[in-house]
């Protein structure tokens, strides 16, 4: 016999934290449409529960909902992306400072690994499983920065581009310039020089931004 579907804030909570892994994985484009019946039937969750999710997900600014016609995942332009990375790159040099200041060596050894697992993706030519360790690496430097509103804020952003990255990701030559950035991010961390991450993360986000615009 199967379960009943979770329902109220349970549900919405399910929901939403299914659809943002989604997103992120990939799993879910730009532009799909978002059917409520579906979603339910695929997260074991009611209907409503759903609605409340794709409210969320709206506000967020990952979901649209077009008249008449339900919700989709939003499209967002390169000019969009161009303009959420440069307040990424405002958020990112925040907490890169944040890390210098508070790393410990444990969690500056936890980013070495992590740089070392990019350098061989590079080296091995694996540009997803490089992007995945670029996620980690952003989310490790959140984590021991402990800004918990500018890691939401970031969350938010890094949601609604991440079709964006994964392009960026496969295209050639792309992690050879990437991978000395994180790097340069990795050792001004372990040197506890906030100055040095601030700028290192920042002079990243401009790469990214300068990659962004090529696609145009």
């Amino acid at each position: 016999m199967s379960s009943a579907p979770q329902e109220g804030e349970a549900g919405r909570q399910a929901t939403v934290a299914a659809l943002r892994a989604a997103l992120l994985a990939g799993d879910v484009v730009p532009g799909q449409r978002l059917v409520e019946a579906e979603l339910a039937d695929t997260f074991g969750v009611t209907r409503a529960s759903v609605r409340a999710a794709l409210i969320d997900l709206t506000a967020e600014g990952l979901v649209e909902r077009i008249p008449n016609r339900g919700a989709r995942v939003r499209v967002v332009t390169v000019d969009e992306a161009v303009a959420i990375t440069e307040c990424r790159m405002v958020l990112e040099g925040l907490c890169a400072a944040k890390a210098a200041v508070k790393a410990t060596d444990d969690q500056i050894d936890a980013l070495a690994r992590v740089g070392e697992r990019m350098r061989a993706a590079v080296a091995d030519g694996e540009p997803m499983k490089y992007s995945a360790l670029n996620r980690e690496l952003h989310r490790l430097v959140r984590e021991i920065a402990d800004q918990p509103v500018a890691s939401e804020l970031l969350e938010r952003l890094h949601g609604q581009i991440v079709r964006h990255q994964f392009r960026l990701a496969m295209r050639d030559g792309r992690t050879h310039v990437s991978l000395p950035e994180h790097l340069a991010i990795i050792d001004a961390i372990a040197r506890h020089d906030p100055n040095a991450a601030e700028q290192a993360a920042r002079d990243h986000l401009r790469s990214v931004i300068t990659a962004l615009r090529e696609t145009e």
